[in-house]
């Protein structure tokens, strides 16, 4: 059924006249945000499902910008769907979930492109997880299959670029966020490959990808004969040596990850690490979205990335959970923050505004002056994923 329009400029109206959205319960806060993400996700689907094989993007210039299953983001809108079919199993969003579930599907068979976890993990993954559809898993094996291929023996490391004058063997910090799908394939095909390839994987990251303060380079590059690092550079970061946010945003989510599949403890410990850096991080804003770098040189006069706001929200609640230690209180209370401040007027959308994406104001890739300041739909998937995790908890407690 169709959220009525009424109700949700009621609740905003209410938010707005609180004149700070943390006096609000948080429960409310989460709902609230959950019936804008419903409604707006609706129109964007229903806005691009003309437009035969093409994903949601971002929004520009008063444009709806779409790709297709080729780009690294395509499985993130699907995955909003199935998410928000999981808060409310409407006909009609399930509806939406398959068709653009289905949209990625050639995916599947990409050698040149790290991202099969974004891409498959994200949409067919939560779509077997809600429906059981055995398809789904098919289209998962034939995808890691893929996705191993680029898996190096000497460098002990998945290859997230090919290689250039530059870089031989590329690997970026977003690859991390990769190892979930295998993880995820290797318990539901009893494939232990994909696991060793993972935790390899996850091992040559921390130690060559890290600086002392926890913060992350975004590219090392590896000698491919002896395995060792030629280059630690940045490619949408500030510089080589500053910490880009959704870097360290990928990095905090990736370890917190690592340690509910492995149990392993140094990733735990990685995961507090990379935590405290963010945390405490002196140009870190009052609202704790941060701006597109950490280092950026004309701070505070600079963009904001709520896309990394929101996959730390979430990897921070996960993590609260995870960690016995006296930190893990701090972990939540910093999410529900985040979360308070994604869901103000100041990022999410007006219902009807926006193309249809949830939130405003991310950062793709400043450098290259390319989606600077627009919605993303990675923005939407993980703003989604952790309103449902902070629910749960609340719904738990």
């Amino acid at each position: 059924m169709k959220i009525p329009i009424l109700c949700i400029i009621s609740m905003a109206i209410l938010l707005i006249s609180c004149g700070n959205v943390k006096q609000e319960p948080l429960s409310e806060v989460i709902e609230y945000g959950l019936t804008v993400a419903t409604e707006q996700t609706l129109f964007l689907a229903k806005e691009v499902s003309r437009r035969e094989g093409q994903l949601p993007r971002t929004y520009e210039d008063n444009e709806i910008k779409t790709s297709s299953y080729r780009a690294w983001i395509s499985g993130f809108f699907p995955g909003v769907l199935w998410y928000l079919y999981e808060n409310n199993p409407m006909d009609e969003i399930r509806k939406y979930a398959e068709m653009y579930t289905e949209r990625v599907e050639e995916a599947k068979k990409i050698t040149n492109n790290h991202d099969l976890g974004f891409m498959l993990y994200c949409s067919f993954g939560n779509g077997y997880r809600l429906t059981g559809n055995s398809h789904y898993l098919d289209v998962m094996k034939t995808g890691a299959q893929s996705l191993v291929t680029r898996y190096d023996k000497t460098v002990l490391a998945i290859k997230s670029w090919e290689s250039s004058s530059e870089w031989q063997f590329p690997v970026i910090i977003d690859n991390m966020m990769n190892l979930e799908f295998l993880l995820f394939m290797a318990k539901e095909s009893q494939n232990e490959s994909y696991r060793n390839i993972s935790d390899n994987h996850a091992r040559t990251t921390l130690k060559n990808h890290f600086r002392s303060d926890y913060s992350s380079y975004h590219v090392v590059s590896y000698d491919t004969i002896t395995g060792i690092p030629h280059a630690k550079n940045t490619h949408q970061g500030y510089a080589d040596s500053s910490a880009w946010a959704r870097g360290q945003a990928w990095g905090l989510y990736g370890y917190t990850m690592m340690y509910r599949e492995t149990n392993r403890s140094e990733y735990l410990e990685q995961a507090r690490g990379v935590a405290s850096f963010i945390m405490n991080h002196p140009n870190m804003p009052v609202d704790k979205v941060p701006y597109w770098d950490f280092n950026a040189p004309d701070i505070p006069n600079t963009v904001r990335d709520a896309s990394a706001a929101a996959i730390i929200a979430s990897a921070l609640i996960e993590l609260s959970q995870l960690d016995n230690s006296i930190e893990a209180p701090k972990y939540l209370e910093y999410a529900k923050e985040q979360i308070r401040s994604l869901t103000s007027s100041t990022y999410l959308a007006k219902p009807g505004t926006n193309g249809g994406f949830i939130l405003r104001h991310s950062t793709g890739n400043y450098n290259k002056n390319s989606e600077v300041d627009v919605p993303l739909t990675y923005a939407d998937y993980y703003y989604v994923e952790a309103l449902l995790r902070l629910k749960k908890l609340q719904n738990e407690n």
